[in-house]
């Protein structure tokens, strides 16, 4: 028999590393959700915060009379994929709900994600656009820079306004004999755990549904500096995964890294790749100039002169990572042990 639309326990889990600057709006989304907060259990994860997070956190608990609870676990091992663990292990929930403490979610976020879940799915999750904490010029670019599939990604979770099945969701939620048949999220990786936990779900046969109901929002990095290190990071977890669990990755994630390979061996061989190089740098830049001058026709921002310059750096930044990835893996998989832990039922 199926059970009304609100009546299933969600267990909300959100892992957190000194956010207390997002934290209060987080929390103040989770205050609005029109889902009843007596089926809701809240489990936040500290990564060990330095600054106001345990704080903020605390006050929360102290304060709620609402939620059916909210509990707060340490996360010594401090990494995102170890925190969701923990938080799945604590949980009670019929299903569970990852939430990053760097992100917005509407006031329906809860309810219509287990509508979704409701209508026979096992896994599901939404769009999630990206926002700028703070206002101005520079902070426009950087916004439209990660927002664009040149800039950031072609994920399905994105901005697709399509009911669909996918193959990796952000903010998902998962019924919990999920983690009970396919195991808990691999600690070992960082940065690709997502997309490792999501390849083993679809290899066990379930479906991953993408609904345009379920909306979210994540925070850009603030700075141009952050955002360089972010997909120096992605690009560089792209190639340790390679050398364990190459399946979970497409040909779209390697993109960078051919780039810039291209662009490392053309010079080396400038006398004989001159001509190739100038064509493969002229039709690239063309490319980012056209996009470039659309988006300052859109936005008006006169800034936007650099945004070829912000693209290429992203680009070259994940494609280095990736190709540093690729060698220290030879030696970073000789320790990498691969074992499969189950959520007890």
């Amino acid at each position: 028999m199926t059970q009304n639309v609100d009546s299933l326990l969600v267990s909300i889990v959100i892992s957190a590393y000194n956010e207390e600057k997002y934290l209060p709006g987080l929390i103040e989304d989770l205050k609005n959700q029109t889902y009843p907060k007596e089926n809701i259990e809240i489990l936040f994860i500290n990564a060990m915060s330095t600054d106001g997070t345990t704080a903020i956190i605390q006050e929360f608990i102290k304060e709620d009379i609402e939620f059916n609870s909210i509990r707060l676990y340490n996360n010594p091992k401090k990494n995102q994929a170890s925190g969701f663990n923990l938080g799945v292990k604590h949980s009670v929930g019929d299903l569970i709900l990852k939430i990053d403490a760097h992100s917005k979610v509407t006031e329906s976020f809860v309810m219509n994600n287990v509508a979704v879940i409701q209508q026979g799915e096992s896994v599901c999750g939404g769009p999630r656009p990206t926002i700028v904490e703070e206002k101005g010029k520079w902070a426009e670019i950087l916004h439209l820079v990660e927002e664009n599939m040149f800039g950031s990604s072609i994920a399905n979770y994105r901005n697709s306004s399509e009911d669909r099945y996918v193959s990796s969701i952000f903010h998902g939620m998962y019924k919990r004999e999920v983690f009970q048949k396919v195991g808990l999220v691999n600690e070992q990786l960082g940065r690709t755990e997502d997309n490792d936990i999501h390849y083993r779900i679809r290899e066990h046969g379930y479906k991953i549904r993408y609904s345009p109901s379920i909306l979210s929002y994540q925070y850009i990095r603030p700075t141009f500096k952050k955002m360089l290190h972010q997909k120096y990071s992605n690009g560089l977890w792209i190639g340790l995964t390679t050398h364990v669990q190459p399946k979970c990755l497409s040909l779209f994630h390697y993109v960078p890294c051919l780039f810039v390979l291209s662009l490392v061996f053309s010079l080396v061989l400038l006398p004989i790749t001159f001509v190739f190089i100038t064509l493969l740098l002229g039709a690239y830049f063309l490319l980012l100039s056209l996009l470039t001058l659309l988006t300052l026709l859109k936005h008006k921002n006169g800034f936007l002169i650099v945004m070829p310059f912000l693209l290429f750096s992203i680009h070259f930044a994940y494609g280095l990572g990736t190709i540093v990835g690729l060698i220290r893996g030879f030696k970073w998989k000789k320790k990498y042990k691969r074992t499969v832990i189950y959520l007890e039922k």
